[in-house]
């Protein structure tokens, strides 16, 4: 069973090694995926998995919708992946506080680094590479509605006061 620090190490080792950039990160995480054994993969994809359901809030989203100029549904998924792939310290920094991005982040090109869809991919794709099938339902329960209070992302006085920071370095 791969556990949450093993989880991070492996996250961590190929963001470094891929100098933080999305897509290069994303080839990295399949490679050594597929260099484990089929359980450990499908332990790792649990691991994301409920790290994104977890971030599935408004807060976070409000944070998104700033940092990235504004996002849908779909931008946001793959700001998720993204808040994952930055590791541990930030992504539990964001569910602490996501107004703490504004310093948490040192570099954001809202262009690249908010799109991190591909990272969602990567245990599919090593399990697929191991296994020659996909991979199986993890069994997680389905979310609907994101966590806390909705926000109106249109109210640029409310969000300016939701997250001060953030609204001052991103807008």
């Amino acid at each position: 069973m791969m556990d949450e620090t093993q989880f991070w190490e492996i996250v961590d080792s190929t963001r470094e090694a891929s100098g933080g950039e999305p897509e290069d990160h994303a080839d990295l995480l399949v490679e050594r995926l597929a260099q484990l054994d089929p359980d450990a993969v499908i332990d790792f994809a649990r691991h994301f998995e409920t790290r994104f359901i977890r971030a599935f809030r408004w807060d976070l989203w409000g944070a998104a919708d700033i940092m990235l100029g504004g996002a849908d549904d779909e931008s946001f998924d793959y700001f998720r992946c993204w808040l994952i792939g930055q590791g541990r310290h930030i992504f539990e920094g964001a569910l602490h506080s996501p107004d703490d991005l504004a310093f948490l982040i040192t570099d954001f090109d809202a262009e690249t680094d908010g799109d991190a869809e591909d990272l969602g991919y990567a245990a599919d794709e090593a399990y697929e590479q191991l296994t020659a099938v996909r991979l199986p339902e993890l069994g997680l329960p389905d979310q609907e509605r994101p966590e806390g209070d909705p926000l109106d992302f249109d109210d640029e006085p409310a969000m300016a006061a939701r997250f001060p920071q953030l609204w001052s370095r991103f807008t």
